[in-house]
């Protein structure tokens, strides 16, 4: 049962003999446990090297708390697994990679994959995106593919598998646009998750929906106003291309970050009113504003005329100006 922890079997049999609190010495172990006083003696000196048993006397052994002694040691087991494991995934990626190489060589249209159908595309994507390790960068625009069961992913589902990923460790770099902002509330989910770790930015515009994934993986949409044709590119020039391309767009964005540690209330604005001038400032028209407060145009217009005058402020640029300055966005 402990051979996980790197305990054999006779050196865990020997060291239940112990459980019951009892010092036993050497020739005590070998006649209850019918081993040889060699067997004995090697079992013991591995208990006492693995901090599960003390010399209490010449010859004299007495058991270690167990949770003192093996919850350390599970600790430690599991760490060395995970560096096993570890280096064994960058071996593997090693070994496909040259195979890959070999077989572009061969054929370049193994290059990339060209995938197409929905149910095929939201598949792979969901396989790839799970198998991520390091980095998830991406350009954000729609359409957007649903789950696998058909449904349209929510704020909830966004704010779910985002967290996933920054638990396990994943840099996760985002370029959003206007158009991104498809789902009412989005933004503000998309600020709450700026504050928890993601890296955000955000463009006027983008030209194709990309995820990079690992630097070894980039997902492009081949065509634009439909969600159902892939190209799955892999380690060559053309995947360096399209990391390149992304650090360009990165460079060029704007930090989406989240509201100030102040607010809400910092100098009398709402957390509402902050996230509409975070909206402001990020570039969002009357309309998107709207749709993302769940209000009609005309009642988002009235709300930005008023925060407007509240900064004192002629116009948007102004306003993201006066935000910024004060230190709400």
């Amino acid at each position: 049962m402990l051979r996980a922890l790197g305990i054999s079997p006779s050196d865990e049999r020997i060291y239940r003999l112990f459980l019951d609190g009892t010092d036993l010495t050497a020739s005590q172990v070998a006649e209850l446990s019918d081993l040889t006083p060699g067997r004995v003696h090697g079992c013991l000196a591995r208990l006492s090297d693995l901090g599960l048993l003390r010399i209490t006397r010449p010859d004299t052994y007495q058991a270690v708390n167990p949770q003192t002694a093996l919850l350390p040691l599970l600790s430690r087991r599991r760490l060395e697994a995970e560096a096993t494991f570890t280096a064994a995934r960058a071996q593997v990626d090693e070994i496909a990679d040259s195979y890959r190489a070999g077989q572009l060589r061969a054929d370049p249209r193994n290059l990339v994959e060209v995938l197409s159908g929905r149910d095929g595309v939201t598949a792979r994507v969901e396989e790839l995106t799970r198998s991520a390790s390091s980095h998830i960068w991406v350009l954000d625009r729609p359409p957007y593919l649903g789950r696998s069961d058909g449904a349209l992913h929510t704020n909830d589902d966004e704010r779910a598998v985002t967290r996933t990923w920054l638990a396990r460790g994943i840099e996760i770099r985002s370029i959003y646009c206007p158009a991104s902002m498809e789902r009412p509330g989005r933004f503000e989910t998309l600020l709450e998750l700026a504050a928890e770790g993601e890296h955000s930015r955000i463009l006027p515009t983008l030209p194709f929906k990309l995820h990079i994934i690992d630097k070894r993986i980039a997902l492009v949409s081949l065509i634009g106003g439909v969600h159902d044709s892939l190209a799955v590119v892999h380690p060559s020039g053309l995947l360096d291309a399209l990391m390149e391309l992304y650090e360009a767009y990165w460079a060029r964005a704007e930090p989406l970050g989240p509201p100030s540690p102040g607010t809400p209330g910092g100098e009398g604005f709402s957390r509402e009113e902050v996230v509409l001038l975070a909206m402001l400032k990020a570039g969002l028209k009357d309309q998107a504003i709207a749709h993302q407060l769940g209000t009609s145009t005309r009642t988002a217009t009235r709300r930005i005329a008023a925060v407007l005058a509240r900064l004192g402020a002629q116009t948007r640029f102004q306003a993201g100006y006066e935000a910024s300055a004060r230190g709400l966005v």
